[in-house]
């Protein structure tokens, strides 16, 4: 079976029908041998591994342990034909490290980081400054913004298999590598911070009661004070935590419940006091003044159930906050309440070790975040129904002086720090893990894919323990809290961002069980995301963003993963749908006309420079690179055609050209080129240019050798170790080799595309164009050099209205467009003017510029005397359109014509002999510069098809020896003089 096409001087074999071994980015690779059947055991870790490939529009699935599988390596049975999927996130531990429960691993660390240390400490804080009902609107729009990313989460969580990492996992996956991997790395910072912030709350928590400096009536005075004993009580406590989460994730989970049991407890004590206790004054600890007087007494009260105590409490009554003395807004009050609140993705963050992780996370997180709501709520009206305003103010922690047992409230404030704590440890964690597994960040993250026998991955907890402790150094982190829930809110906007972008792509495999969303919801809540951002710290909202962005360029500089399944292309394709249906071709108008090539090639090895003139010369407009494979489908056992995609995009990305690819299979290349010219692009984006390499007995060049984006490995296989195209696409045909493609066929194929009214370019000597003119980035810094135009059939060289004909407007609009391009800034365009035998000089010069004028092109205008061996021959009558190439005139007269206009094309072009054409050292005789591409009008090809080899032949002389040149027929308007 053959395979042909068309591109520079070779028209040889196109690429074998199985690229055997290709696994590019972009295409399945395919093996030899039949597929396994879907119930059957993957092979994957027996053979050389299946990769998804596409048979019949579905895919054989492989048991690989990457995501290359579109069903995420699903197997249908296992051993004991158990139902059984490879979505374990827990490494090597696999689905065996699946063991924990709704309750022990979501609702359980959900509900103890919400709670935090702000339930015990922050309740009087907030209730009173902001007093009753402004408190309760800052829990209610807090919880809103909460509750909006928690339907996010659950949204995504059902709607297939979530692995460890939680929101990194979901962002990543959803959003792309760019962005899920900076976010990671971002929300993987803030856990490690508030580990330590958590731990540092504990110690100040502990030294208020048993420090040395503590006040005598409310400690033991028995713990040294200072930094360094501070920095030591902190790590001590670090490694207590660090050792319960380097345990696994189960022993963490015990010991969340139980400290769940001590903070319910504790919680259970505090509430039962507001009805036991009976009325008090509480002594409060003395505030320095202002003016360095010695500070006044105070006394709070405890007053029982009271109507005149609510009644006070119900409005705002913002003052100095005793420890920082800094003066309350709304805004500062709010801030400290929603810090406690944003451990929303605690249970979500243990993905990997839950056992239904798509059940688990959203019912566990909806438990936690109303049950929290709950005590919040609860313990708002309780608060202020019972304690004047200056027992709140003035004591945060009055918990204890109104408990029936002081002593359980204690443990209560411990017992949170130290679950927050835990929580933030192993969450960063899982975190850093996953990020390590997907090697995003290269080897600095590699100490991190460590895991246990069981799958713990206590590489990643040691990885982080260290982290914690470098930060404990600092000592005080009022600054970096704000920081920490500013990361926070980043990831979840990122989350709510994740849902609306899956939402918006209406894609058919985006169908959560978990319905209660939409993305009205998604998009108030990265609203309110953002919003809270700047309301807590509009710096650190600004920082973190601006770190969001340089990690985003990093991880796309570096390059990442492609088998994801970004939503970014999920968008862009209902975008492009929608936006193709309403660009309709009935209101196209001829001012926006731009040129929408269909580049045919057969053997890209040797069409490399014309792919990127090609590419140069669309003008923002549509470029298909076009692929004719010989054969029969009923003759064949499955389409040939689509294991070559992957080549020929991977040729697209390393030529750096903007293009489509379109293949297709025909018993002959003539029938082919018609299927692509009917048949690509869509809707009003249908290319209106054929472009083909000119059919002459060039010997075929092999540019892959020579451009230095194709410089491959020595071995045949690119970064990565994926196959090299070298090994790709076919060696270039032999010089003298048959070919498969006839010349009547090649000129029938240019008569079918004029006939189906499609521009034709024939592109011939483009391999002689220096690389520099053909870069995307050099504007105008080479040697000035021109741009020819001959804007009339050279075969009937007549004056006239020949100059201003449709094919001739067209060359002048293809020059002008290829001299927007920067490499060929510095072109400098020159027309050419034939005069005729009986026609005035400088007539048909000034028609000209003045069309040049209306058109807005800037040209040098040039008018030639028809030569000797022309004038000898020419006829007095006028010829009809086409004489010459159909025979009518003899065709010794007309090879002489070509000749004659060959030898004055390159007579203008300004080249010497010895230089050849496309020389750097050719010149004009007074080192003027060169020509470095020519736009010759192309002719009509003959009417009858025995003279289509000598309609070839006359091409053939009329272009030797001219260098890169462009013939072009155009037979659409291009330009309009109207605005």
């Amino acid at each position: 079976m053959g395979r042909v096409g068309w591109g520079g001087a070779d028209s040889g074999p196109g690429i074998p029908v199985a690229a055997a071994g290709f696994s590019g980015t972009r295409a399945p690779s395919v093996d030899s041998g039949p597929p396994p059947a879907l119930g059957d055991r993957p092979r994957a870790a027996e053979s050389s591994g299946w990769a998804s490939r596409p048979i019949g529009g579905f895919c054989v699935l492989s048991a690989m342990a990457s995501e290359n599988s579109p069903l995420l390596a699903y197997r249908l049975l296992g051993d004991e034909g158990v139902a059984f999927s490879a979505n374990g996130g827990g490494g090597a531990g696999g689905a065996s490290a699946r063991k924990l429960s709704t309750f022990l691993g979501v609702v359980v660390p959900t509900v103890l980081s919400m709670f935090s240390i702000v339930v015990f400490l922050r309740i009087g804080f907030v209730v009173g400054h902001a007093g009753l009902l402004q408190a309760l609107a800052m829990l209610l729009v807090a919880y809103f913004i909460l509750a909006l990313t928690v339907l996010s989460v659950c949204a995504i969580a059902t709607n297939g298999a979530v692995r460890g990492g939680g929101a990194y996992f979901m962002i990543s996956r959803t959003l792309g590598p760019e962005v899920g991997g900076s976010i990671g790395l971002m929300f993987y910072l803030a856990n490690v911070c508030g580990c330590a912030v958590s731990l540092l709350g504990l110690v100040e928590a502990v030294l208020d009661v048993f420090g040395a400096d503590s006040s005598p009536s409310s400690g033991l005075q028995v713990l040294p004070q200072g930094y360094g004993w501070s920095l030591l009580y902190g790590s001590l406590l670090l490694g207590l935590v660090g050792g319960v989460c380097t345990l696994g994730a189960g022993l963490y989970a015990r010991a969340s419940f139980l400290t769940f049991l001590l903070v319910s407890g504790s919680l259970a004590s505090v509430l039962v006091s507001f009805v036991a206790v009976g009325p008090r004054s509480i002594p409060l600890a003395p505030r320095p003044s202002p003016n360095g007087s010695t500070p006044q007494p105070q006394v709070g009260h405890f007053t029982g159930f009271n109507s005149s105590t609510l009644k006070a409490n119900l409005g705002a009554g913002y003052a100095k906050d005793y420890t920082t003395g800094a003066m309350m807004t709304f805004a500062s009050v709010f801030a400290v309440l929603f810090n406690g609140c944003t451990g929303i993705m605690a249970g979500a963050n243990m993905s990997g070790e839950l056992k239904d992780p798509s059940r688990a996370i959203p019912l566990g997180t909806i438990i936690a975040v109303t049950y929290t709501f709950f005590i919040y709520t609860l313990l708002f009206f309780l608060s202020s129904f019972t304690c004047d305003r200056t027992l709140l103010q003035e004591d945060y922690g009055f918990f204890r002086a109104i408990s029936l047992w002081p002593p359980l409230v204690l443990i209560g404030i411990y017992a949170t720090s130290l679950s927050a704590s835990m929580s933030s440890l192993i969450g960063a964690s899982r975190i850093l893990h996953a990020l390590a597994q997907d090697d995003l960040f290269g080897v600095i993250l590699a100490p991190a894919k460590v895991v246990s026998r069981t799958g713990n991955p206590w590489g990643a907890v040691l990885y982080s323990w260290g982290l914690v402790q470098l930060v404990l150094l600092a000592g005080k982190l009022n600054t970096l809290a704000a920081v920490v829930t500013v990361f926070y809110l980043v990831a979840y906007a990122a989350v709510d961002l994740s849902c609306l972008s899956l939402e918006w792509a209406s894609a058919p495999n985006f169908r959560p069980t978990f319905s209660l969303f939409s993305w009205h919801t998604c998009l108030l809540g990265v609203a309110s995301c953002l919003l809270m951002m700047f309301l807590i710290s509009p710096g650190a909202a600004g920082g973190s963003l601006l770190l969001m962005g340089l990690l985003s360029a990093l991880l796309t500089a570096r390059g990442g993963p492609s088998s994801w399944g970004y939503v970014s292309q999920a968008l862009l394709f209902h975008q492009v749908r929608k936006y193709l249906l309403r660009l309709d071709v009935r209101k196209e108008h001829v001012k926006f006309w731009r040129p929408q090539l269909l580049l045919l090639v057969g053997n890209p090895r040797g069409a490399l420079p014309l792919l990127r003139l090609a590419n140069q010369l669309k003008k923002g407009g549509l470029y298909v690179l076009g692929h004719v494979t010989l054969g029969d489908l009923d003759c064949l056992p499955s389409d040939p055609v689509q294991p070559q995609y992957g080549a020929w995009l991977s040729l697209v990305d390393r030529a750096q050209v903007k293009a489509f690819v379109d293949l297709t299979l025909s018993p002959s290349v003539r029938q082919g080129a018609q299927h692509l010219l009917r048949i690509s692009g869509l809707g009003g984006m249908k290319p209106n240019t054929l472009v083909l390499g000119f059919y002459d007995d060039a010997a075929p060049q092999d540019h892959f050798l020579t451009d230095p984006a194709f410089s491959e490995a020595t071995d045949g296989t690119q970064e990565g170790g994926s196959p090299a195209l070298s090994t790709l696409f076919p060696p270039p045909r032999a010089p003298g080799s048959p070919r498969a493609l006839s010349p009547q066929d090649y000129v029938a194929t240019v008569a079918d595309a004029l006939k189906m009214n499609k521009n034709v370019v024939l592109a011939r000597a483009c391999g002689a164009l220096p690389p520099e003119r053909l870069s995307r980035g050099s504007g105008g810094t080479s040697q000035p050099h021109h741009v020819d135009v001959w804007p009339l059939n050279l075969l009937r060289p007549r004056g006239g209205p020949g100059y201003v004909d449709v094919c001739g407007l067209f060359l002048l609009q293809m020059a002008t467009i290829l001299g927007m391009v920067p490499a060929w800034h510095s072109a400098r365009l020159r027309i050419f003017l034939c005069l005729g035998p009986r026609e005035a000089p400088g007539a048909a010069e000034g028609r000209l510029r003045a069309l040049l004028s209306q058109l807005r092109i800037r040209a040098e205008v040039q008018e030639v005397v028809w030569g000797e061996g022309a004038g000898a021959g020419e006829p007095e009558e006028e010829e009809e359109e086409g004489d010459f190439v159909n025979g009518r005139r003899g065709d010794a007269e007309a090879e002489a014509l070509a000749c004659s206009a060959n030898a004055l094309v390159r007579a203008q072009q300004g080249r010497s002999r010895g230089g050849g054409p496309g020389g750097p050292e050719g010149g004009d005789g007074e080192g003027g510069p060169a020509t470095a591409l020519t736009f010759l009008y192309l002719p009509r090809p003959p009417a009858d098809p025995a003279r289509y080899t000598r309609y070839l032949a006359l091409l053939e002389t009329l272009t030797h020896d001219l260098g890169p040149t462009l013939l072009i027929h155009g037979v659409t308007p291009v330009t309009c003089t109207d605005l």
